[in-house]
């Protein structure tokens, strides 16, 4: 495997591809035509510098996949809005467009974006440790209370992974994450990229946000094991504070496993490539086709397979 050093995510009924500071939307349109919007987006890191220093990058990349999915997801669902709701805004939709003007759907954006960040820090970091605390009556040990707890943080992000694949949209959206997967998948062991391909390529790969957040969940027990405070509402800040911490730990961790071909870091990343199971989908062709478009906007593969694999080259 050769790295590529492109990644993506999966949208709605498309994939986004991004190479460097250009990136490219591919969205299957209701008509059955694939509609593609190619941009660029300078990461917090080119910006200030400080941002790109190891296990500092990790949050600030994050934010930075928050943002760029969020362009994405809001250009792929403007091919599927609801026209019943066309006609004259309300009396709320009137008083927010006064205030914000054109910076509306900025603003609307960063208000998803934090209360999307305040519910995840709530169900999946502050949630399992109450639930953890019911064992703290009959266990002394915090060594064994952090490893409970990473359990149920585990436990719950299981549920709530399947919980929301019974719905059709995400489902799909599911697929289209398999399709991104392969297509990367497909470059990087040096083959064309066709739909043949990357149809029989690996929908798991190991730079996946999936394995980011096992990474995140199993990182934060080692780290719960050795940060010890003694009342609930201290440990509760506590998670909440070196959310920043384990986040840059874990990012490093699926940096450096992302570019390896060791067998170790296979093994180490395998824990998170089962955890892509739940998150990526075999696709159909269609929806690779859309991945494929995704890629060759954004990423010159030819040129990549030619500097990295001449011997396969016709």
């Amino acid at each position: 495997m050769k790295y590529s050093g492109i990644g993506g995510q999966a949208v709605i009924e498309g994939v986004m591809m991004k190479n460097g500071d250009e990136y490219a939307t591919a969205v299957r349109k209701p008509d059955g035509e694939i509609e593609v919007k190619k941009d660029t987006y300078i990461s917090m890191g080119e910006k200030v510098k400080f941002f790109s220093l190891p296990f500092v990058r990790g949050i600030f990349s994050f934010v930075d996949s928050m943002v760029l999915g969020m362009r994405s997801l809001t250009f792929s669902a403007s091919f599927f809005e609801d026209d019943e709701d066309a006609g004259e805004p309300g009396k709320f939709e009137q008083f927010l467009d006064r205030v914000f003007g054109e910076k509306l759907e900025k603003a609307l954006m960063a208000v998803v974006m934090v209360f999307s960040v305040i519910m995840a820090i709530a169900i999946f970091m502050v949630l399992p440790l109450f639930l953890a605390n019911i064992f703290h009556r009959f266990i002394a040990s915090q060594t064994v209370m952090a490893v409970i707890e990473g359990i149920i943080r585990i436990v719950i992000f299981i549920a709530y992974i399947k919980i929301i694949s019974n719905m059709e949209d995400i489902r799909r959206t599911f697929m289209y994450h398999g399709a991104e997967h392969k297509c990367i998948n497909c470059l990087e062991h040096g083959l064309d990229l066709t739909v043949e391909n990357v149809r029989k390529s690996s929908k798991e790969h190991k730079r996946c946000g999936t394995s980011f957040l096992l990474i995140v969940m199993v990182i934060s027990i080692l780290f719960f094991m050795v940060v010890r405070v003694d009342t609930i509402w201290l440990r509760v800040v506590s998670r909440i504070v070196l959310i920043p911490v384990i986040a840059g730990v874990s990012y490093e961790f699926l940096r450096l496993a992302g570019r390896s071909n060791s067998k170790i870091m296979d093994i180490l990343s395998r824990p998170g490539m089962w955890m892509q199971g739940l998150t990526t989908t075999e696709p159909d062709d269609s929806m690779i086709e859309v991945g494929i478009a995704s890629v060759e906007a954004a990423f010159d593969w030819r040129e990549f397979l030619n500097k990295n694999f001449p011997e396969k080259q016709g």
